[in-house]
Formats: structure tokens, sequence, C-alpha cells
């Protein structure tokens, strides 16, 4: 956009031209006091405020909808593609392993912290009955886990259905590896053909996806004063709650986690505390894994960490390593079903455990990702974000920056221990950086 159309822009050049964090704080703030302030249901002419905000917060939660199986299905298969077979030998492993079992601790963590901490069981938007359309005849764990396969993708796509859909997207993202890296010439030039074409795809969706971003604060601030007329001052401290909860649940990932592997391997974890700190902070500021990875490579480097080594872990766990995203996902999965009085038996915390480590490996490594892989969770566990979940949703997306800098913080910290341990365990690593 040149200066003059900038100019010509108005009111409308100076909202975009802004700080879209800075639009969303300010939205959640003024969506809180105004509802607060305002009595109870306000009438205004035939109708009330909460009847003319409700629905500009319920567009951005069709809006946000609207892309989610899309950006999954095209994050997931150029995700895991991007892997080359070549790589996943001893070390490709290794790390995939590590990841793995790194982000189930995280998604255990999270709900456990959840539990005892309870976020949003002092909020009542209890209208659950349309919410939870499945709950009443939840499946069992077996038939979960059997259910993950799908037998029609294409069926499964359409009627939304998130684990069938990642599955599906996991064994394409590996097979379109494998093609691309074929000897025969005809099948590697039509693996690329499909690669780049679901690249492009993605790039057009994270387009959407800053598209729709650009009226969050509508939506928040329709969707903040919504809650906060309802139900007043009890709404802020489950807020409160939620930060407090995750960022609990983030320090104890990083301490009885990453701190306990690095004294397992032969590393000081003081040291590790302090040599990490420059991708942590640009990761808290950035809320970016993909952004950070410069500074996380250099650190690598600097902890004498091969590049042959992190060169191939550190950008792999950039699209499939989201502790902090788990640890996420199981805190607000419980805010909201705690919020709005929806009971979660075994089988629902299988299905978020499942589906939250499977969707770690979707999360796109920007801002904001991680409200997205919200919404596919509270889906797989029958929970339709509609009426007062909708709401209890958008409470989450209003303090979502300052939740995303701790999670992809937590990410970033998550890769660099995952380039240490391989290090180690293959005797690469240069132990004279650790001296000083």
């Amino acid at each position: 956009m040149s200066e003059n159309q900038t100019k010509k822009g108005g009111i409308l050049a100076f909202y975009f031209n802004s700080s879209l964090l800075w639009r969303i704080i300010i939205a959640l703030v003024l969506g809180s006091a105004i509802g607060m302030l305002l009595p109870k249901n306000m009438p205004v002419g035939d109708t009330t405020w909460v009847a003319i905000l409700t629905p500009l917060g319920d567009l951005f939660v069709r809006l946000l909808k609207m892309i989610m199986v899309p950006i999954i299905i095209c994050s997931l298969i150029v995700g895991t593609s991007s892997i080359s077979p070549a790589h996943l030998g001893k070390v490709g492993v290794k790390a995939i392993i590590f990841y793995a079992i790194t982000t189930l601790f995280a998604i255990v963590i999270g709900l456990a912290c959840a539990f005892i901490f309870s976020p949003g069981s002092g909020l009542d938007l209890s209208d659950a009955s349309k919410a939870v359309e499945k709950a009443a005849n939840a499946p069992s764990m077996s038939k979960i886990l059997l259910n993950i396969i799908p037998t029609n993708p294409f069926d499964s796509i359409a009627k939304g259905e998130i684990l069938p859909i990642i599955a599906f997207c996991l064994f394409f993202g590996v097979g379109l590896a494998f093609c691309r890296d074929s000897s025969d010439a005809r099948i590697k030039s039509s693996a690329d053909t499909v690669y780049n074409f679901f690249d492009g795809m993605s790039e057009i969706m994270f387009k959407v996806v800053h598209w729709v971003m650009q009226y969050a604060p509508i939506g928040v601030f329709a969707l903040m004063f919504v809650v906060f007329n309802k139900s007043g001052i009890e709404a802020f401290s489950s807020l409160l709650n939620v930060t407090i909860t995750l960022y609990v649940g983030l320090a104890i990932q990083v301490f009885a986690v990453y701190c306990v592997i690095c004294m397992l391997i032969g590393v000081s974890p003081i040291k590790f505390l302090k040599k990490v700190r420059p991708p942590m902070l640009t990761a808290f500021v950035t809320r970016s894994s993909n952004g950070t990875l410069p500074i996380t490579m250099q650190t690598a480097e600097d902890m004498g960490i091969p590049k042959a080594i992190y060169g191939f872990v550190l950008p792999v766990g950039a699209t499939v390593n989201m502790n902090g995203t788990t640890v996420y996902l199981g805190v607000c999965t419980l805010f909201i079903a705690n919020a709005c009085g929806i009971d979660l038996n075994s089988s629902h915390y299988l299905t978020i455990i499942i589906t939250s480590m499977l969707a770690a490996i979707g999360t796109a490594g920007v801002p904001g990702a991680g409200a997205l892989m919200l919404l596919l969770v509270l889906e797989s566990i029958g929970v339709k974000v509609s009426g007062n979940v909708a709401i209890a949703y958008g409470m989450i997306l209003g303090i979502d920056a300052i939740l995303d800098m701790g999670r992809t913080s937590m990410n970033v910290t998550g890769d660099v221990v995952a380039s240490i341990y391989v290090a180690k365990s293959e005797n690469e690593m240069d132990m004279s950086k650790w001296e000083d």
C-alpha cells in the first residue's frame, strides 16, 4: 500500500497500521470494562446491547471455524513432507521420540495444573446443552482410537472430524516426503508439484488468517462485553486464574522436565537456563517459533551443538514440537469445560491428550496459532463452539496474546533441549562451550 493510499484510508489506515496485539488488548480491556459498567442487559430501543453485539462475536468465531480445517490440512501435509526420509535415520528418530515424550509430559502437566487450580469453576456459563452434542453418548476409549483412522477421509473433512483428518494428513505427508525423495524423476517431479500446491495453499490460508485476525479486535470486544455484562467481576478472576495456571504449568515443564533431562545427560541446568535466554526472550516477544529460529540456531551453535544436528532438529522442532501449546490446550480446554458446566469423562481426557499431541504437529510456528488448535481439541471431544462455549472461547482469545508469549517461549526452549539431547547421545557435542 502506497503512502497516498494509506493517507486516504484515514481512520481505517490508523486501525490497520497499528499493532494487532495492542488492538486486541485494548478491545479486551474496553469490552470487559464497558460490559461491567453498563447495567445488565441494558436496553437499546426494542433490543439490548448484548443482543446487538452477540452476532459480532459469533461472526468472529465462525470465521475462525471456517479456516480451521483448511489450515490443519495444509500445515500438516507441508510440515510432515518437509522432513526428508534421508534424515529420518538415527538422529531423526531420536528427535521425534524426544519430542513425543516431552509433549506427552506437557499435556499431562497442563491437565494436572487445570485440575489443581480449576480455572473457570467460579464462572457460570452453564448453558452447556447447546454446546455439547456428543458428551451424553461419549464413545469408549477403544472406539476413539479406532476412529482416528478414517474410512473415508473426504467424508471426515466434510464433517470436520478432526482426529481422522490429522491421521490422514500425516499418512499423506509422509508418503509425499518419500515420493519427493524418489530417484524416479517422474515421481519426484509429480510429488514436488503436489508439495508446491499445498505449500501455496498454506501460504494462502495464512493470508486469510491475517485478514480474519484484523477483525479480531471487534470480535473480542463483542465477546468480552457480552460475558462481562452477563457475569461481571467473576469473569475477570477466572481469566487471571487461567493465566496463572498456564504459567505455573510452563514453569513445571521447564524445571521438572527440561532441567531434569539436562541433569540426566550431564549438562548443568543452571548453565542451560543462562544460555537459552536469548531464544526464550525473543520467542516471548515475537510469539513466533519460526521467527525465532535464527536466534535459536545461533544459541545452539554457541552451546557446541554441531550444525548437522541442530540444522535438522531445530527446524523440525519449530514444526512438530509444541510443548507450550499442549500445556495451553489442556488448561484452556478444562477452563471452557468448567465455565460451561461440561462434565468430562476418561474418554474425553484421553481424546484431549491424543488430539493435543497430534495438534502439536500441525501448529504453525506463527503468533496465535495455538488458539486455532484449541478449536480442534474442543471439536474432537464433541464440544461445539457455539452459544456460551463461544463466549468462553472468546474470553481465552481475549488474553491469548499473554498466553501465547509464554507457550511460544516454552516451545523454543523444548527445541533447544532436544538438540542438546541428540548431540549428547551421539557424542558430538563440544562440551568446552560449557566450561565458562
